[in-house]
């Protein structure tokens, strides 16, 4: 169990690359978000959705976007502002093979003079995949007062960021299938099809 940590599964993207809600589309006869949720349910004790407005396909545990203009910083934002824990841990809908380890491996790295931690896999750094704290906020909000929402940006410019690189990662997760976001109608059939659903 991760302590003092909230789950964010961000749920409320345009899909635009799959065609159709990511979050809905099925793998293995089930969606793609309850891959996600199973994965994550059993180290969080609380597990939110971030919507751009109420769903009733998804669990009631819903965050509704506070800010206008989507994206996932308005998400990671709109978590934060209501959680009661210090840390969030934010990951997409789409990313259905996170292991366990990995979540511990980037948890075990939080201090409280750190506001991110997050991996980088071949050189680029993963934002929704990461652990954020409280007190990212504020710079989250001015960012999005300013009409900004890119969160490489944001962690590269405003935050005090752990970075956790592929040699660590490759211990744990030799193939880095956590990173694997299913976002395109190719990716979901190729794994349907190599029946390769290990990472669940």
């Amino acid at each position: 169990m991760v302590e003092d940590c909230t789950a964010l599964i961000l749920a409320g993207g345009k899909s635009k690359r799959m065609g159709r809600d990511k979050a809905t589309a099925q793998l293995d006869g089930r969606p793609l978000w309850q891959h996600v949720s199973a994965q994550l349910t059993p180290h969080f004790t609380q597990l939110l959705f971030s919507v751009r407005e109420p769903r009733p396909d998804l669990p009631p545990a819903q965050v509704v976007d506070a800010f206008e203009g989507g994206g996932p910083m308005i998400g990671i934002a709109s978590a934060l502002a209501v959680m009661e824990s210090e840390w969030l841990f934010a990951v997409g809908c789409d990313m259905p093979f996170v292991q366990p380890a990995l979540i511990d491996c980037l948890a075990s790295r939080r201090s409280a003079d750190i506001d991110v931690v997050l991996a980088e896999v071949d050189g680029h750094r993963q934002p929704l995949l990461a652990l954020y704290a409280k007190r990212a906020l504020p710079a989250m909000r001015a960012r999005i007062a300013r009409g900004e929402r890119s969160l490489q940006a944001l962690i590269a410019d405003d935050l005090r960021a752990v970075i956790v690189g592929d040699s660590v990662l490759r211990r744990i997760d030799g193939a880095l299938r956590s990173f694997m976001d299913l976002d395109t109608p190719a990716l979901l059939q190729s794994v349907q099809m190599d029946g390769d659903l290990g990472g669940r």
